[in-house]
Order: structure tokens, then sequence, then C-alpha cells
């Protein structure tokens, strides 16, 4: 009975420290564009979670702003490559977070991003008064000392993933421009030889005055 109590605690505890709702997304964002995405908050003192990546396009960055549901603004960057941000909600209504690519004029943007509302309940273990009381305790630390140490983890693989995402998009930007150089420089050649070819065709076939003797 009493490792059918522990169990349910780890279940509650569990389902708890993961109350909330996340969207992962990836947006392209052309040249002059806005862009803005939506988010519900129910009850004050929710807590929100913005995290954007530019991944591709131009020098990587974007303007963006977030705004509350009475239309005052919270976050704004101009040209921000990244960023991860993470506050509390004291406004029920909705929520909006837009990405603008005015600087650019001819360059597409990738982004990456996700919006987490996430509320923070009281952790109440289901045992009877006096059982395990202990365990359930140290049981919830250790569960949501994970669930920050998760955080960390999944922080790291975006940072990495934003990293890899770049590298790959200029390098093939580089290898894009040096295939073009190398055929330009190669028409450029072929140009030259075959201009000295004329000219020295040129020089030896043409005649001057004859004589007949």
């Amino acid at each position: 009975m009493q490792s059918y109590w522990f169990l349910s605690s780890l279940f509650a505890v569990f389902f708890l420290s993961t109350t909330g709702w996340c969207s992962a997304l990836t947006t392209a964002i052309a040249a002059n564009e806005r862009l803005c995405f939506y988010a519900d908050v129910d009850k004050a003192g929710e807590k929100i979670g913005f995290y954007f990546a530019v991944q591709s396009g131009g020098s990587f960055d974007i303007d963006y702003e977030v705004k509350d549901p009475n239309e005052k603004v919270l976050l704004d960057g101009s040209r921000e490559r990244e960023g991860d941000y993470v506050f509390t909600a004291n406004t029920v209504g909705e929520y909006s977070f837009c990405f603008e690519n005015d600087m650019s004029t001819l360059t597409e943007k990738l982004i990456d991003f996700d919006i987490m509302v996430e509320s923070e309940p009281r952790r109440e273990a289901p045992a009877k008064p006096g059982q395990i009381s202990e365990h359930t305790s140290a049981l919830e630390e250790s569960i949501f000392r994970l669930n920050g140490l998760l955080m960390n983890i999944k922080r790291t693989q975006k940072y990495f993933h934003t990293r890899e995402t770049r590298g790959f998009f200029i390098v093939k930007s580089t290898q894009n421009r040096l295939f073009w150089y190398a055929v330009l420089e190669s028409l450029g050649i072929i140009g030259m030889a075959v201009f000295q070819v004329y000219v020295l065709q040129t020089f030896f076939t043409k005649t001057g005055r004859r004589y007949k003797v």
C-alpha cells in the first residue's frame, strides 16, 4: 500500500512539474515583412518563456517585440540574433510576439522560436497525513531539480543547433561564392585566350600593299 502511494506521488509531482503548454516553431520571414504570434494567459502570475534564434539569412539578425493584452511593450530588440527570456504575466489575456524584417530589402530570414506558458501550482502529495511525507518531499525536490537540469540541457541543445545551422549556412554561401568565382574566372581566361588568338591571327593574315613585278 505504501508503495502505491509512493508511485502516485511520483506521477502527481511529475504532472504538476510539467503543467503548461509550449509551442516550438520554425518560420521564414520575407524581406520587409512583419509576423506576429499569440499566446493566451488564463490567470495572472503564470510564467511565459520566450526563445528565438535566427538560423539563416543576412547577418542572422531580426527585430522583435512582445506586448501584453493592453498593448504595453514588455520586451523589444533591434537586430538581435537570439534571445531567451522568462517573465511573469500579470495581466490575463492575449500576448503578442512579433518579428520584423524591415532592415532587409532582399534577404529572407529563417527563425526558430518557442513560446511557453507555464503555471506553478501548489505541489501537494496525495498521501495520507503522516505517510512517507519525508520521502515525498525529497522526491519533489529531486524531480524539480531534474526538471531544471533538463531545461538547461534543452537550452544547450538549442544553442548548438543554432550554431550548427548558422555554420552550415555560411559554408553553403561560401561554397556558392567560390563556385561562381571559379566559373567567372574560367570564362575570363577562355575569353582572353580567344581574344589573343584573334589578335595574333589578324596580325599575321592582314596584308599590306602588293606590288607586281
